[in-house]
C-alpha cells in the first residue's frame, strides 16, 4: 500500500491545501472536482469520521442535483471516472491496487462486465467497496446491479461506496480512534 500516515485530525485547520489535497488524495482517488469540494471542509470538521461523513453528504447531495444539471452531473461523472475500473491492469492508486488484489488476475469476463456496465449507464464507472470479497463475488454484484438498471440509484451506489472506501482507507492509515 503505502508508508503514508494521515496527519490528526487536530491539525486539519492548519493544513496547507497542499496537504489537504493529500489527505484527499489518500482517502479517495485523485480527482481536481472532488478537491475543490473537501478542501474547504477542513476548516469545518474535526475528524476523519465527520470528514468522510460530511464529503458523503456532499456526493450524494451531488448525484440527487446532478439529475436536472448538466453542469453538476459532469461533475460527478468526473469524480467518478477517478476511480480505476475493477479488475484494470493499470491502476495508479496504491491503494487501489491493494484493495483489488482479488480481482488483479486476467479476467475477461470481468472487462467485459465493465463495458456492459458502461454501456447500461453512460458516464458512470463501477465503485464498490471490494474489501477482500472475492472476483465471482464482486461480479454477480455488478451483474445484479445491470440487471436493476436503475441509474439514479447507481448514482448513490457509487458515492456510498466512495466513501465506504475512504473509511476502510482512513482506519488503514492511522485514523481507527476517529470511528469509535
Amino acid at each position: 500500500m503505502t508508508d503514508y500516515m494521515l496527519p490528526e485530525a487536530t491539525l486539519f485547520r492548519s493544513l496547507t491545501e497542499d496537504e489537504r489535497i493529500t489527505v484527499i488524495t489518500h482517502l479517495f482517488e485523485r480527482s481536481t472536482e472532488l478537491e475543490k469540494m473537501i478542501v474547504p471542509e477542513f476548516s469545518f470538521v474535526m475528524s476523519y469520521g465527520e470528514l468522510i461523513a460530511h464529503s458523503r453528504a456532499l456526493l450524494l447531495n451531488l448525484a440527487s442535483e446532478s439529475a436536472s444539471d448538466p453542469k453538476q452531473m459532469k461533475v460527478l461523472l468526473d469524480i467518478l471516472a477517478a476511480h480505476p475500473r475493477l479488475g484494470a491492469r493499470k491502476i495508479e492508486s496504491s491503494h487501489s491496487v491493494a484493495e483489488q488484489a482479488s480481482l488483479q488476475s486476467e479476467s475477461e469476463a470481468l472487462a467485459e462486465l465493465n463495458a456492459e456496465y458502461e454501456k447500461k449507464f453512460p458516464g458512470l464507472r463501477y465503485v464498490v467497496f471490494v474489501n477482500g470479497r472475492s472476483r465471482d463475488l464482486i461480479m454477480k454484484d455488478m451483474r445484479e446491479r445491470i440487471q436493476r438498471g436503475e441509474y439514479e440509484l447507481e448514482k448513490i451506489e457509487a458515492a456510498n461506496a466512495m466513501c465506504d472506501i475512504a473509511i476502510d482507507r482512513a482506519k488503514k492509515l492511522g485514523a481507527i480512534f476517529a470511528f469509535n
